[in-house]
């Protein structure tokens, strides 16, 4: 169901009548509108990651992803999904290892910088290579020092489970992402 419908059927509901999916303009059967699919999509805010490994070659390749989440505590499990035209795909196709680097506020530039299709992304990144080599970033809130176990073709992207190896957190505030903006964390309810 596209995000407008509900937005219509808030606006001609009877008084009193909160539109849920089932009664809302546009039923279970209309086509989804990808774009509103996206918008919907945004309004569950995330954290922001910079998920980082190295290639064979030792080159540091890192992206900027909000798909991380946590799957398991027992095993430790994390996942995460890259977009199968992502040119970083086989890089991360071809890695045992990655860090997940949990931003913290303060870091809305490395943000955007592992966003972009830059060469070197990690020139001027202050960072300390873990065990395996791939980049712990300084002044990040969490580290979670991952190795692959799984690799899954869903729908236009990669699913990647991973266990956690090791993970350590810092004081700090993290970065947080809503309807396609940076935002900070607010008041603790």
């Amino acid at each position: 169901m596209a995000l407008p419908h509900l937005i219509q059927a808030a606006h001609t509901a009877s008084p009193g009548v909160v539109p849920t999916p089932s009664n809302a303009a546009g039923g279970a059967s209309a086509a989804l509108d990808i774009p509103a699919l996206r918008r919907a999509l945004g309004q569950f805010g995330t954290g922001v990651t910079v998920i980082a490994t190295r290639t064979v070659s030792g080159e540091m390749v890192g992206l900027t992803a909000n798909s991380f989440s946590a799957l398991s505590l027992e095993p430790p499990l994390v996942t995460w999904a890259l977009r199968l035209a992502s040119h970083n795909l086989a890089v991360f196709d071809a890695a045992d290892t990655f860090v997940v680097n949990v931003l913290a506020e303060a870091q809305v530039d490395l943000s955007r910088k592992f966003a972009t299709h830059a060469a070197n992304k990690f020139e001027g990144v202050a960072y300390a290579p873990n065990a395996q080599g791939d980049p712990l970033i300084h002044g990040a809130t969490a580290w979670f020092e991952c190795r692959t176990v799984s690799r899954q073709t869903v729908g236009d992207h990669r699913l990647f489970i991973a266990q956690v190896d090791r993970f350590t957190s810092a004081e700090g505030a993290p970065l947080l992402f809503h309807a396609g903006a940076y935002f900070t964390l607010g008041s603790q309810l």
